[in-house]
Order: structure tokens, then sequence, then C-alpha cells
């Protein structure tokens, strides 16, 4: 299950395996695209933060749970990791994906001025929480996660 899929393009990465799969996100758009552009894949409109019981209801537990780049966009962050780990079965797992916001990243960004153009408000849906190793272990250990493992990627891993 990816939560936020957007469009579906990442999903429809996992087609060939003859896995069940579903996406969710909370535009109808995006939902519109991904059901035409993918069509055997199960997508549907639905808040990734609300409790689960229309997600459960249509699921039930899944055995994987995709998220990327998507909880750094949410008000209720914590709400999705409620329902990620409600969702997944016993040993499942969560793959998930957001920008690293940790002190070195951020000394940078200040001591080369572009503070104001990374944190903007002018981005309309744009980013409103910013993510550490430390705050995102907390909050994932909060909503009952274990073994948590982090791989970095980009710029500088």
């Amino acid at each position: 299950m990816d939560l936020g899929c957007g469009n579906g393009s990442f999903l429809s990465l996992f087609q060939e395996r003859g896995w069940k799969l579903y996406g969710t996100d909370f535009s109808p758009t995006g939902i519109e695209i991904a059901r035409q552009n993918f069509p055997g894949i199960d997508f549907f409109l639905a808040d990734s933060t609300a409790p689960t019981g229309d997600l459960f209801d249509r699921v039930g537990q899944v055995d994987v749970i995709l998220s990327t780049e998507v909880i750094e966009h949410l008000y209720d962050p914590r709400g999705l990791l409620r329902n990620a780990h409600a969702l997944l079965k016993p040993g499942g797992i969560i793959v998930l994906t957001t920008p690293y916001h940790g002190y070195l990243k951020n000394l940078l960004l200040a001591a080369t001025g572009k503070m104001d153009r990374h944190f903007t408000v002018l981005w309309d849906h744009g980013h409103i929480k910013f993510w550490s190793r430390k705050t995102l272990s907390e909050a994932l250990v909060e909503a009952g996660f274990a073994d948590i493992r982090f791989v970095g990627s980009g710029r500088v891993p």
C-alpha cells in the first residue's frame, strides 16, 4: 500500500511482481490520474492521517507500506504513522522517505544564506514539517514501530 501515492507512478513500478497493490491519496486529481494510467492497481481517495476505519475497511492489513516524500507535507504526521502501524501485518515493514533536516544541513543552509529559500512559506502545500533522524525515530517509536533503520541518499548521503 502506498500512502500518499499521488499519480501512482511509483507504485506502478511494482505491477509486474503479481502483488495486490493499493494506493491512496488525499488529492482527487492525483487519484483520477492514477486510475487512468494504471487500471490494474486499486487506487482510492482517502486521508492517510484520519482514523483507520476507511483504510482498514478497504484493504485490511498489508505486508508493506510505502510513503515517499509525504510526511513532511502533513499537519498530522502522527496520524499517518498510527494508521501505517495499524495497517501493517505483524512483521510488516514501512518504507518512508522524507528530506533530511539535521544540524549540519541546517548549519550549511544558514552559512550559505539559503534559509529563506529552503524554508519558504511561499510554496503552497509545501513542506511544513522538517525531520531529522532523531525526530523521525521518536515519532516512529511513539506509533509503535521498532527495528528502525535509516539509509541516506541524495547529494550528501
